[in-house]
């Protein structure tokens, strides 16, 4: 006998609430995290950008991206609507080691990361992966492919960087939408799969 309280019309009718994901956009200076989050973002996105001015001359590196010129001082924000279940929030990362202590606020509350690498700056990636490593952080690490930068296999980064074989390594462009939506879908992917390892607590 079906209870007196429910009533099939109006269940059909609510709507439901779509997840919320926290992830962080995390990696060196000048890699192109603000630029992925802005890529992507179906918001027009948060940015915190300040000039990079002669005060920074010897304490950010610039060797590598000397022609940049704005940096991030806090954070960037996007949102992603993957699905209509599915809402990823994107928190970009400042990159100069500087603004690092901003990185564990960040890091509350997430569920995974992109670790964005620069082939022609590599050893600066290595920093953010042990970040997420130390704190048992699922990521993925998304080389951006910039213009006349060196062109390493996936396998080749992944040896370079000492990664485990479950870490997923992609190859990427920070400037093209559809690039970026597949890093994401990865990593939902991945956060899926390592969901599904986790052992069961008894």
């Amino acid at each position: 006998m079906a209870s007196e309280s429910f009533d099939p019309t109006r269940s059909a009718a609510t709507p439901q609430l779509a997840s919320s994901v926290k992830i962080l956009i995390a990696g060196g200076f000048g890699v192109g995290k603000t630029t992925l989050v802005s890529s992507i973002s179906e918001v027009a996105p948060l940015r915190t950008e300040e000039l990079i001015t002669e005060v920074s001359t010897g304490v950010d590196d610039l060797s590598g991206v000397e022609r940049k010129t704005s940096t991030t001082v806090a954070l960037d924000f996007g949102r992603i609507t993957i699905d209509p279940n599915l809402v990823l929030y994107l928190f970009g990362t400042p990159g100069q080691d500087r603004f690092w202590f901003l990185w564990d606020e960040l890091s509350r509350g997430a569920l995974g990361a992109v670790v964005i690498a620069d082939t022609r700056r590599l050893g600066n990636s290595f920093a953010a992966v042990d970040f997420f490593e130390r704190r048992g952080l699922a990521f993925l690490v998304a080389v951006n492919c910039f213009d006349g930068a060196p062109a390493y296999t996936v396998d080749e980064v992944r040896d370079a960087l000492d990664l485990d074989d479950h870490i997923p390594v992609m190859l990427c462009d920070a400037r093209d939408r559809t690039s970026c939506k597949g890093i994401l879908l990865n990593l939902v992917q991945h956060l899926i799969e390592r969901a599904g390892r986790a052992p069961v607590a008894t």
